[in-house]
């Protein structure tokens, strides 16, 4: 087993771990804190038998990671460890770490609030404060007071960024331990002011086709979205030809296990990489081989609307913080080179740190979980309490979509909690069910909750209900075709 930066802390965290039920951990991105901590403390005493769940705030994540912590052990996933995302699970009943997403768990503690057979919890990357991770830590910390006394729930905190300090005040003033990394220096390439609205694609192929004659090694290109990365990727397979040494590898959360497992892994001999990624490659995967960064400095993020209810996403700079750890990808292994598409200027203007998703989203599937759970905001403990605005709206969503009487749910409520989809979709889907129209549900909430599958062709629910169902399929080339 090749030593990781991690290693060097391992033994103070299984020390704080067994004076104390909670500690905070930094470690910057390829540092190994995800595959390393959850094998370091499986054999621990306090742990007695009892199972690690440790959060990905992303299938992918989930996935690769319970993935590479089975191949250290020289398993196959399902045996000790194992993972639970949307739609697909392998574990076993040998299985002792899960991996999941953020919403797994939530609708885990809804059902077992003591979370009965597991020791330790892990919320890896916590940094990207998504709303499921900070209702999830809010819910597991009130579930072990009212419920874990004889063996308490352990809870663990891995963060990217150096918030250390204020995480661990959350946790009664829990130990924070660092693990510095291991980075080679990185070169800082600058690019020319970036003007708000201009179209990033054709700097961000220029910039590729320059790396790939200047530098040696595989391409790592931060973009904000699918769009920009499909652009990108044809612009770029135009420009390139039949070079048989480049291989563009697309990698967002959408596409299927075989393209993103060829994008993660290390190219073939005599061939180097150019990964077109979402934020999805910020933190929360390692992808082998990469010694070049190319960073357009925005990133896809959703935003509520208070005025028409629903949430958007907007395209937004990044932090000085993600900048920062998007730019380590190119020193894992050797010196590196990072190029990012703004000037030196604008970088020392950038916010510190992002935002937390809980402080600029829809709330109504939080207010409708705090519902079953049976409790207000004020009475759970959180890095950064929702706006009472924004509840308020949430739960004025929820009695009109007859979710909600008074403080407690109803009956609808109760189903609508169950499902895993935004309420409105929930209430969709149940109430086309009680009108002898499940069918027709399940396909608009389809087509609400995804991308559009007719591109260009107007805002006609018809033309893709008709797609859906199989007819009108000899035309829809003409409609803009499916995407």
């Amino acid at each position: 087993m090749i030593s990781l930066p991690i290693d060097e802390v391992l033994p103070a965290l299984r020390q704080a771990l067994r004076e104390r039920h909670e500690a905070v951990l930094e470690a910057p991105p390829g540092a190994g804190k995800t595959t390393r901590v959850p094998l370091a403390l499986l054999n621990e005493s306090w742990l007695a038998g009892q199972r690690i769940v440790m959060l990905e705030p992303r299938r992918l994540a989930a996935r690769a990671a319970a993935e590479r912590l089975a191949s250290e052990l020289g398993e196959k996933v399902g045996e000790t460890v194992g993972y639970r995302i949307r739609l697909d699970s392998k574990v076993g009943p040998t299985t002792r770490i899960e991996v999941v997403t953020e919403g797994i768990l939530t609708r885990r503690l809804q059902e077992d609030p003591a979370l009965e057979g597991v020791g330790l919890l892990i919320f890896d990357e916590f940094h990207e404060r998504s709303l499921d991770a900070d209702l999830a830590l809010a819910l597991s910390l009130n579930g072990r007071e009212l419920f874990r006394d004889e063996q308490p729930l352990k809870i663990l905190l891995m963060s990217a960024t150096l918030e250390g300090e204020r995480l661990a005040s959350l946790l009664d003033d829990a130990p924070v331990l660092r693990s510095e990394g291991r980075m080679y220096p990185v070169a800082m390439r600058w690019g020319r002011p970036f003007v708000p609205g201009e179209f990033i694609e054709p700097r961000v192929v220029q910039t590729v086709l320059d790396a790939i004659h200047d530098e040696s090694g595989s391409v790592l290109v931060f973009l904000p979205g699918q769009a920009e990365i499909r652009r990108v990727t044809q612009q770029l397979a135009e420009a390139l030809g039949q070079r048989s040494d480049i291989a563009l590898c697309p990698l967002h959360g959408e596409l299927d296990l075989a393209a993103q497992r060829a994008a993660i892994e290390p190219a073939p001999s005599g061939t180097r990489k150019v990964v077109l990624a979402t934020n999805i490659a910020e933190t929360s995967l390692t992808i082998d081989g990469v010694r070049v960064v190319i960073d357009a400095g925005l990133a896809r993020e959703p935003r509520f609307d208070p005025g028409s209810g629903m949430t958007r996403l907007d395209t937004q700079r990044i932090s000085r913080a993600s900048a920062t750890q998007r730019a380590g990808r190119a020193g894992r292994l050797e010196p590196g080179v990072c190029y990012r598409l703004w000037s030196e200027d604008q970088h020392a203007q950038l916010a510190a740190y992002g935002s937390a998703e809980i402080l600029q989203a829809d709330l109504a599937g939080l207010a409708l979980q705090l519902a079953r759970w049976g409790v207000t905001p004020e009475q759970l403990f959180w890095l950064d309490v929702p706006p009472a605005a924004s509840y308020a709206q949430a739960r004025q969503l929820l009695e009109r979509l007859g979710a909600l009487r008074g403080p407690k749910l109803t009956p609808h409520g109760e189903a609508m909690a169950e499902l895993p989809a935004h309420p409105r979709i929930a209430h969709l889907l149940l109430r086309g069910h009680d009108l002898g129209l499940a069918a027709m549900a399940c396909d608009v909430a389809a087509l609400l909750g995804e991308r559009d599958i007719l591109r260009g062709a107007g805002a006609d629910v018809h033309s893709r209900l008709a797609l859906l169902s199989g007819e009108n399929r000899a035309t829809r080339g003409g409609q803009g075709g499916v995407q």
